[in-house]
């Protein structure tokens, strides 16, 4: 654990639980007054609670020039970093990413495409659309444990925070409270509904919120696309490629879109908002990520504009590859925040029981 960045935030949440003036923000706040010390746990997990909404920053009169130098949305999104570091599994594999995102993401999706490009030459006898290119059988054999073991390292470093913040076994309701924070993004509404200042110094916008939902939403529709397709296929013998109008497309097409507009917002935003508020050393790590979920979500929807022409073999090579590598970075790039905030929800659930 980086002990100098977990002591300044200890420093300046304690600071904040004297003053207690943003009491009223965002679930932060009440967490930080339920207690009277601070072990490393602690600031680990409000850290992972915070969303950098940054409205508590504006409204301090402890923010820098004074003495007392308080920017708790950098101090928090630094221990925030950290642990997403320094519990990923294998270890060290979230620093290199954090560091050289989009050089990383870029490489390996042109990297993979080139592969998957190669692997076309093997093309199989019949299949067709998409496996008239590449068999249902080799993307399988490729993209299910480049799924299921990214998962299975996501769920160590998950078991290992969970330990670390001293989470108990979750009742069902407080699963329920934390997926309808998560559901509605309740934290990026700055807890007083008028929206954060992510972006817009001391004006309030709910740009951020929204582009957020769009991601998650989109993202999940894009999953259910592929969960019924998989259905389609070994339950009913319903093999691809799909109509419009079924399910698989009903699902992936509006996920896609969804996704685009998103991520390209979230840069957006990102671009203008202020870095000293943040954790700046991960800002290209974390546009990196932005940027390769906008390609795979682009990709996908062009790929299946493209059906029937010349162009399918080399815009599926780089779809495949985009959505191989964000597989195996899930862990490593901020892909993994969701799973650690929707763990922070869950543990603030508990405590306020």
């Amino acid at each position: 654990m980086s002990t100098e960045i977990i002591q300044e935030a200890r420093r300046q949440v304690e600071i904040c639980n004297a003053c207690r003036y943003c009491e009223g923000y965002c679930q932060v706040f009440p967490a930080i007054t339920r207690e009277r010390a601070f072990a490393d746990g602690d600031i680990t997990q409000l850290a992972n609670l915070c969303h950098n909404c940054r409205g508590c920053y504006y409204a301090c009169q402890y923010a820098p020039p004074h003495e007392f130098g308080i920017n708790l949305p950098a101090a928090l999104a630094e221990v925030r970093a950290d642990s997403w570091e320094r519990l990923s599994w294998p270890g060290g594999l979230a620093r290199t990413f954090q560091q050289s995102g989009v050089a990383l993401a870029a490489a390996l999706t042109v990297g993979f495409a080139v592969i998957f490009a190669t692997m076309q030459a093997l093309r199989p006898e019949d299949g067709e659309g998409f496996y008239a290119y590449m068999s249902h059988t080799l993307m399988v054999a490729i993209f299910a444990p480049a799924f299921l073991l990214p998962l299975a390292a996501i769920a160590i470093s998950l078991r290992d925070y969970w330990r670390e913040i001293g989470g108990e076994f979750p009742r069902w309701s407080h699963l329920v409270d934390a997926v309808k924070a998560a559901g509605r993004m309740r934290n990026l509404d700055g807890g007083q509904g008028q929206g954060c200042n992510f972006e817009q110094e001391d004006r309030f916008s709910n740009k951020r919120r929204a582009y957020h939902q769009m991601v998650l939403y989109g993202f999940l529709l894009a999953f259910a696309s592929t969960s019924t397709g998989t259905i389609l296929h070994y339950g009913f013998g319903m093999e691809a490629p799909y109509g419009l109008f079924s399910l698989p497309k009903l699902f992936g097409v509006p996920g896609g879109i969804l996704m685009c507009i998103g991520t390209v917002g979230l840069a957006h935003l990102k671009v203008r908002a202020d870095k000293s508020l943040g954790a700046a050393r991960v800002w290209g790590g974390e546009m990196g990520f932005i940027a390769l979920l906008f390609f795979v979500s682009l990709s996908g929807l062009v790929l299946y504009a493209a059906t029937g022409t010349a162009w399918v073999p080399t815009l599926l090579a780089l779809h495949l590859g985009s959505v191989l590598a964000f597989f195996l970075l899930m862990p490593y790039s901020k892909m993994v925040h969701g799973f650690y905030r929707f763990a922070a929800l869950v543990r603030d659930a508990q405590l306020k029981a």
